[in-house]
Parts: structure tokens; sequence; C-alpha cells
């Protein structure tokens, strides 16, 4: 099948996404951040390498990550490619991982700005047992959380400012890469403010 990648700001529910399409193709999932601690944590060389970047709080450089995708990709699972969350954020990212594995489609999962924002700034969870919930999609029940003790906990970067910019930075960087991709016809644009049944469907339709 060749290896495909999945698109989406933050919020656009690229995680259950990601899921459902594991499910169907049989792909791994391949995150960068995942692999990054997953190297340092292992202590493996590309993993040393990786830490000493991080420990000095500088990014990671595009040939570490990409020397850890190549050794990812070796591994048994990876056999009929996998599916990249979160990388390439760059056309140079892009141009380096043809030269790794054959991209054959690339999904991106389109959310207006203000739902993003809706969705991020109405988050909380429950500290005593971790149940999710939303101040409009999902409220805390009448009664309370089913554990009986709801502590609500909210991330303090779950704010509309901290939102915007990070939308910023994510529409600056993806951009380009979206229009790189478009011009080799591999990218594809799916609606992400529906269903969470119908997006898996549009998905998976372009996937077959």
């Amino acid at each position: 099948m060749g290896s495909i990648v999945l698109f989406g700001p933050p919020g656009a529910g690229k995680g259950t996404q990601a899921h459902r399409i594991m499910e169907h193709t049989g792909l791994p999932q391949v995150s960068t951040g995942d692999m990054l601690r997953a190297a340092v944590k292992a202590g493996t060389p590309v993993g040393l390498e990786a830490k000493g970047y991080m420990d000095r709080g500088e990014l990671v450089p595009d040939a570490v990550i990409l020397a850890l995708i190549e050794d990812r990709i070796q591994e048994a699972d990876a056999k009929n490619g996998v599916m990249f969350d979160g990388f390439p954020r760059t056309i140079p990212q892009a141009e380096a991982l043809q030269t790794l594995t054959t991209i054959t489609h690339v999904l991106a999962i389109e959310v207006p700005d203000e739902r993003i924002v809706e969705r991020i700034c109405g988050r909380s969870t429950c500290g005593q047992c971790g149940a999710v919930y939303h101040d409009t999609f999902n409220p805390v029940p009448a009664d309370g959380c089913a554990c009986g003790n709801f502590q609500e906990k909210r991330r303090a970067d779950d704010n509309e400012n901290t939102v915007l910019n990070r939308l910023g930075a994510y529409h600056e960087q993806t951009a380009p890469l979206a229009a790189w991709y478009d011009e080799r016809g591999l990218f594809h644009r799916v609606d992400g403010d529906r269903a969470i049944d119908e997006i898996t469907h549009d998905l998976l339709g372009v996937l077959n």
C-alpha cells in the first residue's frame, strides 16, 4: 500500500481517526514525538543524541528524526508502510521522507479555527478518575461524575490565545507543505467539522 501522512491542526480529531485508519489498513501509527521519547528511554545512540538537544531546550534536527524513522520502518510491522502523524512539518522533511518510504496518500482533516478554539477551550477532565468532559459537547452530568468525586482539571494552555498561537504556527508550517503534496497529486482534504463516522467514511473512501 505504501505509507500515508495524517494532517490536521491540534484538536481536529486526528487521534480518533488515526486509530480507525490503523484498524482498516493495518499500518502502524508513527508519531515522531513518541519515537523520540521511546529512543531516549531505551538509550539508543540516536536517542542519546536527541536527548542532548532536548536537554538544552533545542529542536531536534531533521537528520536525527529521519534516522529514527529509518530505524522504525525497518521493523516487521512496517513492511507494508506506516501512517505518519505530525510528520513531516516542512518541505525539506517531506523531501527527505520520500527517500525512505513511498507516500501514497496525504490526508488532511480540516476544521475551521473558531471550531478548534471552541473544542479545545471547553475541555476538562476529572482529576479523580480521568473522565473527559466538554462544556458544550459533553458537560459534566447534573449529578456529577460517575466516580462520585468530581475534581475539575483544565490544562493551563487550553486558552484562546495559546490555541490561536498554535493554530497560527500550524498554518504557517503546513500551508507550503500542503501545496507541495498537492502538486504531486497526493493531498486529500476531508471536512473534519462533522460527525466522527462521516469523517472516517470519507478518509477510508480516499484510501480505497
